[in-house]
Order: C-alpha cells, then structure tokens, then sequence
C-alpha cells in the first residue's frame, strides 16, 4: 500500500482510499481529499512535516500522519 507520505516531491498520485474515521475523515474530505483526485506533491518540509501538495487547483499543507491516511496510486 503507498500513502500521500510516500510520494515523492513533484510527482503526480490519484487517492485510491481514505482511512480514518470520524472527523479526522471528514477534515480530509472538507480539504477536497477524496477519491479519484490527482494530487500534485510540491515540496516537502526540511523534517518531513508538513506536505505542500496541490489539489484542486489550490495549495494545500497537510500534516505527515494525515498524509498516512490516504492511500494513492
């Protein structure tokens, strides 16, 4: 299984699935996180912490163990 956190810097992922439940699902899903979207990867925090990703067609931080939660292809 390869999650958001495995992708590297300035490749393109589609979600596959959302793990998680409750609101921390539903935060992600609010983000425009859902199934079937492409995902661009723009850089990377010196640590690892936060992911700049594009979604959308806007900018979007999200944390490392949040990156853990969604599943990409």
């Amino acid at each position: 299984m390869k999650t958001l956190k495995d992708v590297k810097i300035g490749s393109t992922a589609k979600v596959v699935k959302l793990y998680g439940e409750g609101a921390i699902r539903r935060r992600i899903m609010d983000m425009g996180i859902t199934k079937g979207v492409e995902l661009y990867v723009r850089k990377v925090a010196p640590l690892g912490d936060p992911i700049e990703i594009n979604v959308r067609g806007y900018e979007l931080s999200i944390r490392k163990e949040d990156a853990e939660m969604i599943e990409v292809e």
